[in-house]
């Protein structure tokens, strides 16, 4: 099982190690961060908590809309070779598991994923420093970057899921947009725990530093969407193999 993992992750590699697609995960949020900060930097004298005030204003977007469509666009083009090539059979009649198969674009996406959640804390440490924050970084920030992760996979199995059942490249990545706005709705509506777009965001605090967030709930909710959505993928695969066949 190993090895069969490792191969599909590194078969995934190959297959995204020209595409721009990746870079979006970096020049989004580089946007994000500098219009963030100049609004920041125009409103200091109402914003005055420093660091919690310049966060309120790099996640807002990033969290709600631009993270989810980036994933979005990454799960679709993680699926493009077998939907627009007609790749389906070579796809699912290679020796590999379909688990492996499923779990290495899964790993390539939550993958890129974590390393535009990475760039974004890194842009958001540099901007404070630039804004002239003197204050210690807030030690609360690992927790909100290790909740975004968990919240990042659960996008991301969502994701798939609707990349591999609808062949349009767009479709998704609308999908992923909307889920974005209901999730914003949902966590206005005290929800956002229990909707899968809005588990990142409540995560990453967007917009909100002070949020308190029951994390065992967080944790215990992304594993149930985690669970559910990777099941229906890969039974999803197999009636599709059997169809095949």
């Amino acid at each position: 099982m190993k090895t069969s993992y490792s191969r599909a992750v590194k078969a995934e590699r190959l297959k995204l190690k020209r595409s721009p697609v990746w870079l979006a995960f970096f020049a989004l949020p580089i946007i994000s961060a500098f219009f963030g900060t100049v609004n920041y930097r125009m409103n200091i004298g109402i914003l005055k908590s420093e660091w919690y005030s310049l966060w309120s204003q790099h996640s807002l977007f990033l969290c709600y809309f631009f993270m989810p469509a980036l994933i979005g666009t990454y799960c679709s083009y993680l699926w493009r070779l077998e939907h627009t090539h007609h790749n389906w059979n070579s796809f699912l009649t290679a020796p590999v598991p379909l688990v492996s198969l499923y779990l290495g674009k899964l790993t390539q996406a939550v993958f890129m994923a974590i390393l535009g959640n990475a760039w974004i804390f890194l842009l958001f440490y540099v901007c404070g420093k630039f804004a002239g924050i003197q204050s210690p970084f807030p030690s609360k920030a690992l927790e909100w970057f290790l909740c975004g992760v968990v919240g990042t996979v659960v996008i991301c199995c969502v994701q798939l899921l609707f990349s591999l059942i609808i062949r349009s490249f767009a479709i998704p990545i609308g999908i992923a947009l909307l889920g974005g706005v209901l999730g914003l709705m949902m966590t206005n509506r005290d929800h956002g725990l229990d909707y899968p777009y809005s588990i990142y965001c409540m995560g990453m605090r967007a917009n909100n530093p002070n949020l308190e967030v029951d994390v065992p709930t967080l944790m215990i909710n992304s594993l149930g969407y985690i669970i559910i959505f990777a099941a229906l993928a890969i039974l999803y695969l197999r009636r599709r193999e059997i169809s095949a066949n």
